[in-house]
This record gives C-alpha cells, structure tokens and sequence, in this order.
C-alpha cells in the first residue's frame, strides 16, 4: 500500500480484528460488530471477497495453525496478518489520525466524543 492510498472501511476493520489474533471469517465478522457497536456489519460477500483481495495484495494470509481439535471446524480457515497488512494497517490509522486533526485545527471537530458509539458508515 503506498502512502497516499487509503483503505476501504471494510479492509481496515478486517484489519482490525486481525491485528490481535488469527481469526477464522465469522470471528472477523463478530470482531467488527463488536467494536463498532453493531453499527458496521460485514457480509459474507464484502467478507470473503476483501479477504481475497487483501491475500493477492499480500496484506493477510491463510494460517497453517488450527485452534485445540475440540474447539476446530475443519471447514473453518483461520487468517493472519502479514507484516504488509500491519504496516497498512498503520499507514492507515496515521491517515485518520491526521483527518480528524486537520478537522480539529479547521473547528470542523470541535470537542471530543462523550461516548464511543460513533456512527460507522459502511
């Protein structure tokens, strides 16, 4: 990813809940509903199609490495960030973070969130 890309809400919450630990897609799914308060809910479709746009890009891989046999579906694959993917990831969140300054210095944003249910848009 070059500097001056950004990421798809989408991509960057898969991500996200990759950044902590390899997940299989529901738990990624279950990942971003959680944290975005239910408010961004992802697809099988936008699921499944970003993760394999995201392997080809090389952001995240398919893990080799299966959970204990009695907590493991076989049809189940697991995914795991890429040293790419976290770097994206990063590139990503300092992109954001200059947005919401550039909207504090301009008074677009001008006190700070009372709670963090903000609204996602998908």
């Amino acid at each position: 990813m070059k500097e001056s890309e950004s990421l798809t809400p989408a991509v960057f919450h898969i991500l996200l809940a990759l950044s902590v630990e390899e997940r299989h897609g529901y738990g990624i799914i279950k990942d971003v509903l959680a944290r975005t308060n239910g408010k961004l809910r992802l697809g099988a479709g936008t699921l499944y199609g970003s993760i394999k746009r995201m392997s080809e890009a090389g952001l995240l891989e398919e893990s080799d490495q299966r959970p204990e046999e009695a907590n493991d579906d076989e049809r189940r694959r697991y995914y795991r960030l890429t040293k790419r993917g976290r770097d994206a990831a990063q590139l990503e969140a300092r992109r954001l973070e200059q947005l919401v300054f550039d909207a504090r210095q301009r008074r677009v944003l001008t006190d700070l969130p009372k709670n963090r249910d903000l609204e996602v848009t998908r």
